[in-house]
This record gives C-alpha cells, structure tokens and sequence, in this order.
C-alpha cells in the first residue's frame, strides 16, 4: 500500500511540474536577427539609418515602450502597435551626427513586455569620413603663353 501511495504521489508531482513549466512559458518574446549594426565608413552627411529586425517568438502580443538611447544624436523609430505571436517588424535606428567626422559607437535600450529579454540593446557603429572639399579643375595655360613673342627659345 505504502509504495502505491509513493508512485501516486510522485506521478500527481510529476504532473504539477508538467503544467507549471506550460504556463512559465506562456507570453510574449521578442528576438532580433542581430542586434548591432557596424556601418563602416559612412559618407560626411551620408545616410547614418539602420532597420534591426525583429520577431515575436511567444505566444501572446508583444508590446514595445518608448526605447531611451544612450545620447540625442541617436534617434530610434518603433512600432506603437502590438506586434502579435509570428509576426516581424523593425525598430530604426538613425544616428543624426554624420556631419561630424569620426568614429561613433551609440545604443538603444529596448524595453518590452517580453517574458524574458524585456531589455535589450541595439548597437551602431561606424566612422563618418571627413568631409571632402572639392577642388576644381584649373586651366593650364602653358601652351597659350609660349609663342615666339614671349619666349626667346621658340
């Protein structure tokens, strides 16, 4: 009687454990197919935007709130919807500074009502070359200037 008792007990634990870990999981998730973006060398004045993409992973609608970047040239673009279980969409990144020469490195925190990953941070970097000054073709005069007037050894 004692070891029907312990197998019952041990299989009404083993079911309790079974549906706990159902509803842990339960909720949505959000999943990024990368999440830091090297530009490289980027053009003075040149495009500084970057789309990361994104998906919602759980099973139940996934909302974004306002993301906080880590400086004001650094300027993010999210969905204000809900993004429902399966579907993707991008949050854009846009640093504003590529008039000003030099290497960057910025973020953007993420927040969500993710189960798991409510906070994650998307990374831009890059260098924005120096601004290149145009030089305009000069004549050469040279030919013009050497006739047998002007010069002795014609």
């Amino acid at each position: 009687m004692k070891k029907l008792f312990v197998i019952l007990f041990m299989l009404f634990s083993v079911n309790l454990l079974t549906n706990a870990q159902t509803v842990a999981e339960n909720g949505p998730e959000i999943t990024f197919e990368k999440t830091t973006h090297q530009f490289g060398e980027i053009p003075f004045n040149g495009n500084g935007t970057y789309e990361f993409v994104f998906k919602n992973t759980g099973n139940e609608p996934l909302i974004l709130s306002q993301p906080k970047s880590s400086c004001g040239c650094t300027v993010p673009e999210w969905p204000k919807k809900p993004i429902l279980p399966g579907e993707t969409d991008v949050i854009k990144v846009t640093y504003k500074n590529t008039n000003r020469p030099g290497s960057f490195s910025k973020y953007v925190t993420i927040f969500s009502n993710a189960k798991t990953n409510n906070q994650v941070k998307l990374y831009i970097k890059g260098k924005v070359l120096e601004e290149q000054s145009e030089a305009l073709p000069t004549k050469d005069n040279t030919f013009m200037n050497a006739s047998p007037v002007n010069n002795p050894n014609f």
